[in-house]
């Protein structure tokens, strides 16, 4: 069907048809034209897949015959160990902080302006016994020393008069009690001669008179004796007193100067020269310099086994080691005393070392982070594995005519890499210590100091700690 447009007049195209007959024959054309086309695509691929077909089983019926290889067994390179009987302490390894066993705050007794301090005196300085710190002024004090001397030496001279009293008075008292014999046997005697006539009344009367006059004597020399004698006790507590304020000057005069208690370190100070203290500031603050202890935490399990295999943990061996960046330093110690309280926090009981650091070549501190090593409790006959030679939940194997035996075994501790078990094993027995992933029983191994036989394949394991999944 054609179309044409009217260009000038502008009409609508006229639609012109072809004949019917010729349009028909044109599409029947294509049509067989194609399917020819198909039908060829067809038979040549056909064609292809035969000849190939046919090819590859000729291939296959002309192939040679290869010789076969005989079947080889794997053998593993692996390394051993012999199994001991024995009796095994592991360690107990735990961290601890250092601190000073004797350490004080030094105070001033007496106050007054400071005259001298020790070089030494600046925090981690080192001082020694005896040595002096502080030095406070003493002209007061010194001054104090000199008026007590005096005041005890009045005191001293004050009981001598009245011991010198004391003894006069007791003179007259004798003198008086003779002198009153005296006037009464005159008195008796003429108390008889007046029974005889011989005297007067008047003449004992006198005699009467002068027995109580001696008699008032004698009583008035006894009261005096009394009171110098109550003198020199009085004077005695007075140079009691006086050596007392002596003395207590003597010691303030003493308290001036702040002498080191041990050999130390020093960890504050607050003295200058020329401060003015009082009494009760603090000067310095020391520790001592060969004292050190250690408090470290077990857990309630292994203070248990210690306490129930020995009764008590104090007196017990102990390793410290203060790492000093790569460098070790080992200071041997014994454990002195438990801790007052549990230390719930930290799930455990506190345990206070001493450290004997008499002959270390390194000098401790307070508040260093240590390690602390002390033996466990003793796991009698039973056997030390590596952990490489424990497989799952108490597994080993043993080595016998090269190939592996399955043995059942019980963990008793872990130390240091190995574990103490106990079971199915004998002393003398060559242990499996490699990882081998395909381990189990019958399996074939060679010791890695020998060789592969003929007819075996060697196969290097797997050592590996982290191999060990089952674990």
């Amino acid at each position: 069907m054609l179309q044409s447009v009217d260009t000038e007049t502008g009409n609508q195209p006229v639609r012109e048809f072809l004949p019917p007959d010729a349009a028909t024959q044109h599409g029947a054309f294509w049509r067989v034209k194609i399917v020819l086309k198909a039908l060829f695509q067809t038979l040549l691929a056909l064609a292809i897949i035969v000849a190939a077909v046919m090819g590859l089983n000729r291939l296959v019926a002309t192939k040679p015959d290869v010789p076969k290889r005989p079947v080889q067994e794997k053998s593993y390179a692996v390394e051993t160990v012999a199994l001991a009987l024995g009796d095994h302490a592991p360690a107990i390894n735990v961290f601890g902080e250092t601190a000073a066993g004797r350490e004080v705050d030094l105070r001033a007794l007496v106050g007054g302006e400071v005259m001298e301090i020790h070089p030494n005196l600046k925090a981690g300085g080192q001082v020694a016994q005896g040595d002096v710190l502080v030095a406070i002024d003493r002209f007061d004090y010194d001054g104090a020393v000199t008026e007590a001397q005096a005041n005890l030496a009045e005191a001293k001279a004050a009981l001598v008069e009245s011991t010198g009293r004391v003894r006069l008075e007791t003179a007259n008292l004798v003198r008086a009690q003779e002198q009153l014999e005296f006037a009464e046997r005159d008195l008796r005697r003429a108390e008889e001669l007046l029974g005889k006539g011989a005297v007067t009344e008047r003449t004992v009367d006198d005699r009467k008179l002068l027995v109580s006059q001696r008699q008032q004597a004698l009583e008035r020399t006894q009261n005096t004796l009394s009171l110098e004698e109550a003198k020199v006790v009085q004077q005695t507590a007075t140079i009691e007193r006086q050596e007392w304020r002596l003395q207590n000057a003597q010691r303030q005069l003493d308290n001036t100067i702040l002498r080191a208690p041990f050999d130390a370190i020093v960890r504050s100070e607050a003295a200058e020269l020329g401060r003015l203290v009082s009494v009760n500031d603090a000067i310095v603050s020391l520790y001592s310099s060969d004292e050190f202890e250690v408090r470290f935490t077990l857990s309630d399990n292994q203070y248990g086994r210690l306490l129930a295999e020995s009764g008590t943990v104090v007196g017990r061996p102990v390793e410290v080691t203060w790492f000093l960046g790569n460098k070790p330093v080992t200071y041997p110690a014994v454990v002195s005393r438990i801790g007052a309280d549990v230390a719930s926090t930290r799930g455990g009981v506190d345990l206070i070392a001493t450290i004997d650091s008499a002959d270390a070549t390194v000098s401790l501190r307070p508040g260093a982070f240590v390690e602390v090593s002390l033996s466990d409790q003793v796991y009698h006959d039973s056997f030390k594995v590596p952990e490489t030679a424990y497989y799952g939940e108490g597994t080993v194997y043993v080595v016998k005519d090269g190939r592996l035996e399955q043995r059942a075994v019980t963990a008793l501790a872990i130390d240091d890499g190995s574990i103490l078990v106990t079971g199915d094993l004998n002393p003398g027995e060559t242990l499996l210590t490699t990882r081998v992933p395909e381990a189990g029983t019958g399996l074939l191994v060679r010791d890695v100091n020998q060789a592969a036989g003929p007819g075996e394949t060697e196969m290097p394991s797997t050592d590996n700690h982290s191999a060990d999944a089952g674990r």
